[in-house]
This record gives C-alpha cells, structure tokens and sequence, in this order.
C-alpha cells in the first residue's frame, strides 16, 4: 500500500518514545517564537502532523505549543495556516478559549481557521453560540476577515440551519440587501485586489467599475463587473451572490400571515413587466427583510442576464458568464417559487433568454435550468412549453448522448422533478427510445438514474416498445460507437477494429435498421424485422468494453420493467408480454452469459405472470406448446424451456381456467412426451452437454399432472416411468452422466408412478384447490409437487 521509505517514516513515528516526543515540542515551539518562520519550521510541523496522525491513540499538546499552533492560524502564510491547521485537527478538542470566536478578532477568520472552529463545535449549542458571533461581526465595522464570515455561515447552514434563530435570520437578510443591491461601483485599490479577478497597478483617482465588454458600469456592482481592484463591499457582493441561492432554499417557507401581507404590499408592482434594473423602487423599502431580499435578488439576477449578452475580452470571462447565467437563472426560479407574483416580471426575460440559446448546443448545461423554470411557473404563466421539452428530450440525448455532465445534470433533473414533469410534460415518456441513450453509451454513470426513472416510462402505450428496447440496448451501445467512429474515420481503414460493422453502418441497405435504434420518439414500432440480420452485423461488438458493459445492466432493469408493468397493464397487454418473451428468447445479440441472464429474468417473470392471471396460458397455449415441443429448446434455453413446461403442467386446467379442454390438455401431453422420450431415448447432439436432472423432472412431473386430469392418459405415463426405473437398472445411460441426478431423476419417477396408482389422490395432491396452492405442504414452485408425495410413495411401496 505505501512504499518502502513511507513505510519507515511512519513506523519511526509511531515508535518515538515520549521523552524524545517532548524534547521535539520544545525544539518546535523556540522555532515558532521567531517572527520569520524558517523552512525547519514548516519540516517540524509536518514532522509533528505525522506523529499525530500515525498514532493510533490522539495525543494531547502542550499548552504553549497549542497556543503557537492556534496563533498560526492566522499567519501571512498559508502554508503555516494548512499545516497548524492539520495538526490541530489531530488533537483532543483545544482546552481552554484558544479558538473562542468573538467580533473583535474577526479579522483573524480565514478558511483553514473556520474550518477548524466547525470541527471543534461539538454540539448545536456550540453552532449556535458560534453562528451568534458571526452574525454579531456582520455588523462591525468591515474588515479583511470578513469575507470569510459568509461561507462559514453558509456551511453550517448545510448541517445544522437550525442553528439560526428568527433575529439572525432577519440580520442576516438586511445585510445581504446591502451587499447585493448598494456595494460600490467604484474600483477598490491595487492592494484590495490582491489575489482577486484581475490585478493591475493601482488607480489614483476613483474610477468606476467596468462591464466585461469595457463599457463604464451603468448601474449596480455585481459579479460581474471588473476592475483593477475590489472594494470590501464589493468582495461581500460576491460572497453575498455565492450563498444567494442556498439562503433562499433554506429559509423561502413564510407564515400564511406574512404572505397575506406581503400580497398587499407588493400590489402595486404585481404584473409588472417593465425593466427594474434601475434605481430602488420606494415600495421595496418597505417590505419585511426576506421579503425585501427577494426583491433585491431578483434584480440582482435581471441584472446579470442583461450582463450575460454583451460580448467579453477574454474567454475565461465567457466561462464567467455562463456560470453566473445559471446561478442567475436558479436564484429567480427561487424567487418565483417564494412568491409566484414575480412570475409575470421574470417570464419576459426568461422566454427571451431562451430564444436566444435554444440553436446552440453549447449552452445545453445553460438550457436545463431555462427548462427548470418553464416546468415550475409555465402553467401559472399559460406558457407553451413544448419547444422546451422538444430541446431537453429530444435534440440534447440525440447529439449529446456522450456528454457525462449533461448526462448527469439532466438525468438529476428529471429525478428530482419527476412527479412535475410526468404531470406537465406528458410527452416525457414517448422519448424513452432517447433518453435511453445515454445509458447505453455509459451504463455504470447512469444505471442508478435509470432504476429510478424506469418505472416512470411503463405505460400501457410504451410496454411492448421499451421491452424490445431495452433488449436492444446493446445493440443500441455499438450503435452509437459506430455513429461516433462514422464522423471521425475514414471511409477506408485497413486493419481497424470494427471495420465491419463500421461499413455496414455506412451501407445504405442496412441504414434503416440502424436509423430505427436511433431513432429519438417512440411509436414508429416495437421492434424490426431483420432482427437476427442485425445481430449478425455486430457480432463483432460483442466483446466491445462500453457493449459489454451495457449489456450487464440490461437483466437490472428488465427486472424493474416487469415489476412495474404489472401495475400498468391489463391481462391483454401481459399476453403480448409474454409472447415477446418467448420471441426474443431466441433473438439476442450474441454476448457472453447475456442470454443465460435474460432467460432466467424471463423465466423468474414468466411464472410471476402465470401466477397472477393463469388464464395467460390458456390463451397463449399454441406458442407455449411451440417453445415446449421442440427438442432442440431443452438444450439451447434450458431455463426459460424448464419454466414453461412448469407452468404448462401447473395451469393448463380447468380449475385455473374454464376454457381448458380435455383436447388441449391431451396436445399438451403428447408434446411433451415426445420431447421427454427423445431426450432419454438418446444421446445429446454434438456440442451440447446431457439435459439438466430439472428438466427431466419438470417434464415428468408436467406429464403426471396433466394425466391426472385426464385419466385416459394416466397408463401411458405410468409405462414410461416404470421402463424408466427398468432401464436405469440395467446400467449406464447416454442421457444422464452424473449418478447422483440419476438417482433423483428416478425417485422422483418413482414417487409420480405411485402417485398415478391412485388417480383420485393424485388429482388432489398435483392439482389441489386454488385455496391451498400456497399451503406448507404445496411450496416446491419448481417442479410443484408436494412433500406429502415422499408419504405417499411409502406408503404404496409397504403394501
């Protein structure tokens, strides 16, 4: 885990002896007293962080060296301020008031300090003692450590916004007004603009801050304004912006009272569409503090969207300008979400800003919040939305399926949107075949999105489709490979890798099989017919990493469909469910282990369907007949074969449903007779291995079932189990290789031939009463014969 000479230095820090250990602390602590550190002292203190942290026990400090620590703190250097700071944090909570916060020493705040003050506030009466004195330094006089105030506020905020009481929570909104709304448009300094935007020498006469173009600002400071320098004011303006959004989701909730209220007085500005990026309206004074913040923080935003159109100098103010144009965009959804009366004010804005980016895939990341605001306020605007849903469901997975941040920014979207967009974005679900893009193109990122979003796309109108769909998914990953590789090789490349399917994909023959799996809406069919020719052309992905990787997912969530289309489906849509099954057992992209995975989920939901509405094998008996009577099945879909022969033999009655005639019943039986005397008359074909002792044993005890409903067949089973028992005794059979499952392949051959010998009892034991099919003694859902059978066959032998 760690190299040879790490290995050392650790094990010689956790072997210092103590008298060694306290000499160390002195030596440091005379280091620490001079005013210029030397680089000894940056060594010693990282030589004391690994003491500390190799230890498994915490180690105390002396209290002069405790004290030196804490004074670091606060240091010019930041590299005494991370390293004092680490090796505090691996001690016992300071003793005494060495880190006590006040007002007074609020210059001395810094992150490493504040970092430091969290972790040592053990308790909520700590936060809360802390977020007071906070709040109390907001109204000194503003110095250099203020800055940092705001985002330790902003932090414990995160994990405990209790702490804040009512007084505070009004303080801190006032002050936030000030720094928002009236911090200065004048450039600070040369010195204020230390580590700041831009550092250029400094100006002697006052000279105003610019806009990103090189205009003169016109009008309030924000975030986007640059200069040579920035006032204190100024940097809390920043601060204020960065925390803006987080303030207003933590506390927007307002007593019924004060909304009342606050309905009247923000009359006469209600339904407003004009500009009010200008001067302060007098009526905004007087509202109540939250309310007035809101006010000031949707001008605030107006103000940055009208800044976000003029064109910058320089690139890394255009990747400033779209961060700010998404937080501007957030902070007004918001605004509007506290008091849906700023919804007519800000919709003007809105609309405009996204005709202006909606032709640009570049500001997709930009666009999403856009869709935010229309699926939160476009009903209560009478907005048509669809333009909207056409960019974020159609155009966005379509060209940027392999783009990971948009992947995950809209796949988090309609997560936490999902009951709004379901409810005011119906067409949501007729992009599945979409969206579904982006897990094929990269599964692990996006499969935990899916799990909970697929239940949400299982409608009656899409089931069949999504399930061929995400059989397909595979094949829909190579797709995209093949879409991407199209626009980057050439034509002609001798000895590249998927050089076949890449010209396929190029063949004009072939192009609409493809165009179908890309295909962005559902409803243009459920699947194509050259299904199996398509496999064909990307036998060569199988063992692509992303198509393999796709294909692991697909048995997930094919699981998750079925248990939702359960609840959506009538007992006419589970029978063209179950039919697909049965045809897309045989037609899968031929990848390791996926079709043994598929078959079993098929399996596991076939029976799960039969269970709830048995009359589906009734009225799906010509094609589950088809699948049981064809000997090549036991071999090539052992699983899916087993499961229904199962439920063949366990609902092909007339107790599970009334149609059942004694005629089916015996087509059935000769089915599956032929197949179980052709599997033991027999060796296997070449290339496949003997049939497994389940599938023998399902299709016997399937034969014994449907027998004992029709008596007439009850002699023929009964001779074929007993030459059974015959010609397992005669020696070895080419059939079965394994004498352990010969031995239970008999048994269980035995127990049914007994059984038969009493045709009324084996009536009643292998197909009792719906009422007690789920009883202690009927429980083996695998072969469904009940453990009374052993008694029976006891009984019969001791006579």
């Amino acid at each position: 885990m760690y190299s040879h000479g790490s290995e050392s230095l650790i094990k010689q820090a956790r072997e210092i002896q103590e008298p060694e250990l306290q000499k160390f602390y002195s030596r440091l602590c005379k280091l620490l007293q001079v005013k210029e550190l030397s680089h000894e002292a940056v060594d010693s203190l990282g030589r004391l962080h690994l003491i500390l942290a190799a230890n498994k026990y915490t180690r105390m400090l002396p209290s002069e060296l405790e004290q030196r620590l804490v004074s670091l703190l606060s240091s010019p250097a930041e590299q005494f301020q991370v390293l004092s700071s680490a090796v505090l944090r691996e001690t016992l909570p300071l003793s005494g008031q060495e880190l006590n916060y006040s007002p007074e020493n609020a210059c001395l705040l810094n992150s490493h300090y504040a970092s430091l003050l969290l972790s040592q506030a053990g308790t909520r009466a700590d936060l809360s003692s802390l977020c007071a004195q906070l709040i109390r330094s907001l109204e000194s006089r503003p110095c250099e450590g203020l800055t940092h105030t705001l985002p330790v506020l902003n932090t414990i905020l995160s994990h405990s916004p209790e702490c804040l009481t009512e007084d505070h929570m009004t303080l801190l909104s006032k002050k936030l007004v000030d720094w928002l709304r009236y911090a200065s448009i004048i450039q600070g300094g040369g010195a204020a603009s230390s580590g700041g935007f831009f550092t250029v020498s400094r100006s002697r006469q006052p000279v105003p801050t610019a806009e990103l173009d090189g205009t003169v600002s016109g009008d309030f400071f924000t975030v986007l304004c640059v200069g040579q320098g920035f006032t204190e004011d100024q940097w809390m303006n920043v601060y204020s912006f960065s925390m803006l959004r987080h303030w207003l989701l933590t506390y927007h909730s307002v007593s019924s009272g004060n909304a009342a209220t606050d309905t009247d007085d923000r009359s006469e500005v209600d339904g407003s569409v004009v500009s009010i990026v200008s001067a302060t309206s007098s009526s905004s004074r007087l509202l109540p503090p939250k309310e007035r913040l809101r006010e000031k923080a949707f001008q605030y935003c107006q103000r940055l969207i009208e800044q976000c159109d003029r064109k910058a100098h320089k690139k890394m103010d255009t990747e400033l300008q779209r961060a700010c144009l998404v937080e501007a965009v957030c902070v007004l959804d918001c605004v509007c979400v506290e008091d849906p009366s700023l919804v007519y004010r800000a919709f003007p804005c809105i609309k405009a800003l996204f005709g202006r980016l909606n032709s640009e895939l570049s500001f997709a990341r930009i666009l999403l919040p856009i869709a935010q605001f229309y699926l939160n306020h476009g009903e209560l605007a009478a907005v048509d939305c669809d333009s909207v849903w056409k960019l974020v469901f159609g155009r966005f997975p379509a060209e940027l399926f392999n783009d990971p941040f948009l992947a995950h920014e809209l796949l988090r979207f309609l997560r936490l949107n999902l009951e709004s967009v379901q409810l005011r974005a119906p067409q949501y679900t007729r992009f599945f075949p979409n969206l579904l893009k982006f897990l094929a193109w990269d599964s692990p990122a996006v499969v935990d999105d899916f799990v909970d979003l697929l239940p949400s796309l299982v409608t009656a109108g899409t089931a069949v489709e999504l399930l061929h769909t995400l059989l397909d998914l595979p094949c829909l990953s190579a797709t995209l490979v093949l879409q991407l590789r199209s626009t980057c090789l050439p034509i002609s490349e001798p000895g590249g890798r998927g050089l076949l399917s890449l010209d396929a994909f190029r063949n004009p023959s072939y192009r609409g099989l493809f165009l179908f799996l890309l295909r962005a809406e559902a409803g243009s069919g459920d699947t194509i017919e050259r299904l199996g020719r398509l496999h064909k052309l990307l036998a060569e992905a199988a063992d692509w990493p992303r198509v393999v990787r796709c294909a692991q997912t697909v048995p997930v969530l094919l699981h998750i469909y079925f248990n939702s289309v359960v609840a959506v489906a009538d007992e006419k849509l589970l029978a063209h469910l179950i039919l697909v099954m049965l045809e897309r057992s045989s037609l899968l992209l031929n990848i390791p282990t996926y079709s043994k995975e598929i078959h079993r989920v098929f399996s596991c939901h076939l029976l799960r369907l039969c269970k709830l509405h048995p009359s589906l094998v009734v009225d799906q008996s010509h094609e589950l007949l088809e699948i049981a009577g064809t000997t090549a099945n036991v071999y090539s879909k052992e699983e899916i074969y087993t499961h229904v022969v199962w439920v063949l033999g366990e609902y092909l009655s007339a107790s599970s449903d009334s149609r059942c005639s004694v005629r089916l019943i015996t087509s059935c039986f000769e089915a599956l007779e032929a197949v179980l005397f052709e599997i033991t008359s027999s060796a296997p074909p070449p290339g496949a291995v003997c049939p497994a002792p389940k599938v023998i044993t399902s299709l016997m005890s399937a034969l014994a079932k449907l027998a004992s409903r029709s008596h007439d067949l009850i002699p023929r089973v009964s001779l074929f189990l007993s030459k059974l028992r015959t010609v397992t005794r005669g020696g070895s059979v080419v059939w079965c290789s394994d004498e352990e499952d010969l031995a239970a392949i008999v048994t269980r051959g035995e127990e049914l031939w007994s059984l038969l010998k009493a045709p009324g009892v084996a009536q009643s034991a292998l197909t009792p009463p719906p009422h007690v099919t789920t009883a202690r003694w009927h429980r083996d859902t695998n072969v469904a014969m009940p453990l009374q059978l052993r008694l029976l066959t006891s009984l019969t032998h001791s006579r």
